[in-house]
């Protein structure tokens, strides 16, 4: 529309229906003129209370090909020099965003991506109008008008699936960079949620698209307004056991939107579909209970397989194959939220799948690693009583010998060997009952396993496997990691040992002492290294090799490399390796340094150690393949799991000890304690929390989540203070002086080994 052809021959625009952002210049230009903006605010408020008004406003002028692209500008003489760069700075955008439907737009038909709606032209027009405080009200009150129907459009009549333009009304009103603001998240804005929310997959998965070519500014914008609707109506409300937040329609709903959101920050950022671990060629073996637990109506539990979000599939991207996405995911976590969820209760929701309860463990992105640690535990703990109860009713009905517990009997000198020889039968006899509960005991030991004893055995297995005299694994000094072993001695079972205790932890929730580079966890989760993780695992490796990306001369005559690559195993021994067919022959050039690269970087982290990672992640997934370790975790997050905490805070670990027998915060005894504690030195805390614990590391969340109690064990004495590490219980004597509490102390956590009755 041209303004300067047509003047507005009515100030108050009655049969608009639509706008455009000409038609709203010249409103505004009207309105200017008189000092009276009501005939603006009248037309945004019928326009933007009715779907039908907003779905055809702000369209696109018409889809350009190629040609027509380039003799744009000629044509548009119109425009001033500022509109013109705009008009082809946008096209040209357009244009490299959809470089997969560039054939369609030749043909003359817009891609399945592309929206009718121009987006540019909304947000001027919002830079605009949102200045003025009267039209801000307008946008306010209309959009309180609109939801409803929108909803009632898209639950009941499929509005979308007749008109795909409909999406655009949602296009529109997220632009509204002031849906964040207090005014609309009373009504309004929980009212949008909910008609967003509503949308069907395809229309989710279109946006998602759409919103992945926003910058990082516009994607936290979206983020903070449904993150700022969740945290206002968490804190306003009083949620508990009897009052869940899982029936807050307004939190669900911003929940569901703010997956849309995310999604597209992971779409937007830096992806790699390829590069996936190839599934094990031998399935793991079927239980021999299948029958029972048939009979049971376990089944469908077993064969139903991983969850897998529809979003997920529908884009065909997860967020394993996301390197680094526009915002951090952390953005994406909102604490408020965790502090109220009742996590028994949505872990049930998550696994009835109901459609009238919702589970936030379906959009784990917004939970922190400590609450879905505590769904995990539930899924874990679940697990292993259908597991008790399977085998309490075979006795009955066979009457076999009951044994409800993984039990593993064991001497202290021959840990490997025995628990090998027992896991490995296990393994192949039933591995359903890797599934139980652990129960460790050392032979000649009167230790009661109450997670004490199981915790001692995970550290022992680890220092011994870890051991470089094995030669499992190398060692680097300079990242103090372990990498496998390529040419290690040692068996498959041994590596298969690995992997099933590093599942058994967390499946029984221990914390090992283990050292693995980023890469390790990313592998167990499906995604083989790229060279990007050389910088963590084989960072003088990734240095060489970014140089000779980088390098500006010429790599064939200055460099001298071909595809043959040499290096040295860990007994000393030269090693050769041709990374094409007769390598040695086929010298890199500056044109194919970076299938160098490439294929030098698949060699060191999968060609060469697959035998022993495949032997690895198959013991990993005989205990967690059932589990929803991989839906509710990324690779950083499962190390936090394995490892715990690096971060020892002993200050949080006051805050939350609690005492008994006599001892309060304000005891004498206590407080010299914690003196002496705060004053060790960190090789010394470490130990004070091996001897407590049973691992020097921190759970996942710190030192605060560790429930410590200190019990007073009689007056003043000469015996040294012991503990109870199944349960993080520290017996503590009144001792006399504060030089003799460190004294019994220091001597009872240097030299603590083994497991006594009292």
């Amino acid at each position: 529309m041209n303004r300067t052809e047509e003047p507005p021959a009515r100030d108050h625009f009655k049969d608009l229906n639509y706008l455009t952002e000409e038609k709203v210049y010249e409103i505004l230009e009207t309105c200017g003129e008189k000092e009276d903006y009501s005939p603006l605010i009248r037309v945004i408020g019928r326009v933007f209370s009715s779907a039908d008004g907003l779905v055809q406003s702000f369209r696109k002028t018409k889809q350009h090909t190629k040609e027509e692209l380039k003799s744009l500008q000629g044509k548009d003489e119109d425009k001033d020099e500022d509109e013109k760069e705009k008009a082809a700075c946008s096209a040209a955008a357009m244009e490299e965003d959809s470089g997969a439907s560039s054939s369609r737009l030749e043909a003359g038909k817009p891609g399945p991506d592309e929206v009718s709606v121009d987006v540019e032209a909304v947000r001027r027009v919002y830079s605009k109008l949102l200045a003025n405080e009267k039209i801000e009200t307008a946008f306010l009150n209309a959009l309180v008008y609109l939801s409803p129907n929108v909803e009632c459009d898209l639950t009941y009549h499929n509005v979308y699936s007749r008109d795909p333009n409909y999406l655009n009304l949602f296009i529109i009103v997220m632009e509204n960079s002031n849906l964040h603001s207090p005014e609309y998240l009373e009504i309004a804005l929980p009212l949008f949620c909910k008609a967003l929310s509503k949308l069907p997959l395809p229309a989710q998965a279109k946006l998602v698209r759409l919103w992945s070519r926003y910058s990082a500014g516009q994607i936290r914008r979206m983020t903070e307004t449904f993150q700022q609707l969740i945290t206002y109506k968490v804190i306003s409300n009083e949620f508990n056991s009897r009052n869940l937040v899982n029936d807050d329609d307004a939190v669900v709903a911003a929940t569901k939107c703010l997956k849309i959101v995310y999604y597209a920050n992971m779409l937007g950022g830096e992806v790699d579909r390829g590069h996936n671990e190839e599934e094990d060629e031998e399935p793991i073996p079927e239980s021999s209970e299948l029958t029972l637990q048939e009979l049971l109506g376990e089944e469908r539990r077993n064969k139903k397989g991983p969850r897998v979000d529809p979003l997920e599939t529908e884009l065909g991207v997860k967020t394993i194959d996301c390197r680094k996405p526009l915002l951090p995911f952390e953005e994406f976590v909102n604490e408020p939220l965790n502090d109220v969820l009742e996590m028994d209760k949505d872990y049930t929701f998550f696994k009835v799948e109901t459609e009238n309860k919702f589970s936030f463990m379906t959009c784990p992105f917004i939970l922190n690693a400590v609450t879905k640690n505590l769904g995990l535990y539930y899924d874990n703990r679940i697990r292993m009583y259908s597991e008790r109860r399977i085998t309490v009713l075979y006795s009955l009905v066979q009457g076999q010998q009951l044994n409800p517990y993984l039990r593993l009997k064991v001497r202290r000198d021959h840990i490997i060997d025995d628990a090998l020889v027992r896991l490995e039968m296990i393994a192949m006899e039933n591995p359903a009952d890797l599934k139980k509960q652990l129960y460790v005991e050392f032979e000649g030991e009167q230790g009661v396993d109450e997670g004490g004893v199981s915790k001692e055995f995970f550290q022992l297995v680890v220092e011994e496997l870890f051991n470089r005299d094995i030669g499992m694994f190398t060692y680097d000094e300079t990242t103090k990691l372990c990498w496998l072993n390529p040419s290690s001695f040692e068996t498959e079972g041994q590596f298969t040992l690995i992997g099933i205790v590093l599942g058994l932890a967390i499946y029984n929730n221990c914390i090992l002492d283990v050292h693995f580079p980023m890469v390790v966890y990313r592998k167990l989760m499906g995604k083989k290294g790229t060279f990007r993780d050389l910088a963590d695992s084989h960072p003088v490796l990734f240095q060489s090799l970014n140089e000779l990306l980088e390098y500006e001369g010429s790599v064939e005559d200055d460099m001298m490399i071909t595809f043959q690559i040499s290096h040295t195993d860990l007994f000393g021994n030269p090693l050769t390796y041709d990374l094409r067919e007769n390598g040695d022959k086929i010298p890199v050039t500056n044109e194919n340094r970076k299938e160098f690269v490439a294929q030098y970087a698949e060699y060191m982290l999968n060609k060469s150690v697959e035998k022993q990672f495949k032997a690895f992640r198959r013991g990993f997934h005989m205990v967690t393949s059932e589990s929803p370790l991989k839906y509710l975790f990324r690779p950083e997050e499962i190390e936090l799991l394995i490892c715990g905490s690096r971060n020892l805070d002993f200050e949080a670990l006051e805050e939350t000890t609690e005492y008994d027998g006599g001892y309060t915060r304000d005891s004498r005894v206590i407080r010299s304690f914690w003196e002496i504690v705060h004053s060790f030195a960190e090789e010394q805390k470490r130990l004070f929390l091996q001897f407590t614990t049973g691992t020097d590391r921190a759970p996942v969340g710190g030192l605060g989540k560790l429930k410590m109690i200190i019990a007073k064990n009689g007056q003043d004495t000469d015996r040294l203070p012991t503990s109870h590490t199944c349960f993080n219980v520290l017996l503590l004597p009144e001792y006399s002086t504060q030089e003799k509490l460190k004294e019994r102390l220091l001597k009872a956590i240097t030299y603590a080994k083994g497991f006594g009755m009292l």
